[in-house]
């Protein structure tokens, strides 16, 4: 467990439904759009995100056993929305690096201190495509 896991209630509440408007046009965030594993339910959650190359990665700061992340790796995969575009991404797989150094450097240091060093990659599937 990361030490980011006691804010995760007062984010979900809170901070998710103001920021789920802004995220999908700002840097290193997005949308994710998955479906729960067992309830069928659409989920729309804002998440940072780092695009590296045909890849995305996702720093995992509340831990890999959280739902989003167990329900895109049963899905295997997901939709988001990225500064203003629409991505398909599959082959979710994750990572351990306690240097941090999928994210940028400046984001590194405070991942370190949060003792977060999972990291969730997923490949932009082919068929990505700009959004009008």
């Amino acid at each position: 467990m990361t030490r980011m896991a006691f804010i995760r209630p007062f984010t979900l509440a809170v901070v998710n439904p103001v920021t789920r408007h802004l995220a999908p046009h700002l840097p290193f965030f997005c949308v994710a759009t998955y479906r729960g594993r067992t309830s069928g339910r659409l989920y729309h959650a804002p998440l940072n995100v780092f695009r590296r190359g045909p890849r995305v990665v996702f720093a995992l700061t509340y831990g890999e056993d959280v739902q989003w992340v167990r329900n895109v790796q049963a899905a295997g995969g997901c939709e988001i929305r990225m500064r203003g575009h629409d991505f398909h991404l599959e082959n979710p797989r994750i990572e351990r690096d306690p240097a941090a150094r999928p994210v940028p450097l400046l984001i590194r240091p405070f991942l370190r201190l949060m003792q977060v060093d999972r990291f969730l990659w997923m490949d932009i599937a082919a068929t990505a495509t700009a959004s009008p």
